[in-house]
């Protein structure tokens, strides 16, 4: 039976782990083959799904971006999908304890990491077409006390997906947008345990607060973003673009 991305070339930045590697193994299940461009202390014994393998990136740094799909041409002949996924999530902070130094890095990974990966992504995928799928957040849409700089980062990535949909329609890619809620990776659980230990809510309690306003009454999952990367990136929305797509659970 055909499916959803069959023999379709995928790339997936931070695809060696959390969220990244859950839309690459959903993309495996779909037909896909491709990269996941991910740091290398990242990517070293990640098990990666069969079809995909590891290209070192660092999205923070232009030139690696650039390297990397140009290896990704050179193995493939061409580029179908790309997953902007790769981000920092910084340290809650006050608005006047911003540190600037983690301002700049955050925003060198999360919007100009964004940007670059759409800018050399574009050569490969104009003549035939494709999907762009960048990974944004409910932040992308609110706000939240201490979290200035996720905030700033993730409405600039909406700012991205919209233009970038306008600048590239005309080549057949689309562009399009995901907004988790709080999901349950390893990384929300670190920062939960970490306050636990600081004398906050243990992990149980803390995941049951996230999910009780939501109107699913639970947490979405990684899997279910990764579902939702899926059907943007395939034909099922190939009238959809410019468009964020919130998998939160119903979060009121």
């Amino acid at each position: 039976m055909p499916t959803l991305l069959d023999g379709r070339v995928a790339l997936i930045t931070g695809g060696s782990r959390g969220l990244g590697l859950a839309i690459a193994e959903r993309f495996a299940a779909e037909g896909a083959v491709g990269h996941v461009l991910d740091l290398p202390q990242a990517s070293a014994g990640a098990a990666l799904p069969a079809g995909f393998s590891a290209l070192d990136t660092d999205v923070g740094e232009e030139a690696t971006i650039e390297a990397a799909i140009q290896a990704a041409l050179r193995r493939h002949g061409r580029i179908d999908v790309v997953v902007a996924n790769a981000g920092l999530v910084p340290p809650w902070r006050e608005s006047e304890g911003l540190d600037m130094t983690e301002w700049d890095r955050v925003m060198a990974v999360n919007v100009r990491g964004v940007a670059a990966t759409i800018k050399h992504a574009t050569p490969a995928m104009k003549e035939k077409g494709g999907a762009i799928v960048v990974m944004a957040s409910i932040n992308a849409f609110l706000a939240h006390p201490r979290q200035m700089l996720y905030t700033a980062s993730k409405h600039a990535a909406l700012g991205i997906i919209r233009a970038a949909a306008q600048d590239l329609g005309r080549y057949r890619i689309r562009v399009n947008g995901i907004a988790p809620g709080p999901i349950a990776t390893d990384a929300l659980l670190q920062r939960i345990r970490a306050r636990a230990a600081a004398g906050g809510p243990s992990e149980p309690e803390a995941l049951a607060r996230l999910g009780a306003d939501n109107a699913l009454a639970r947490l979405a999952t990684a899997d279910e973003v990764a579902k939702a990367a899926l059907f943007l990136a395939s034909d099922l929305a190939s009238g959809i673009t410019g468009e964020l797509l919130p998998v939160d659970a119903g979060l009121a």
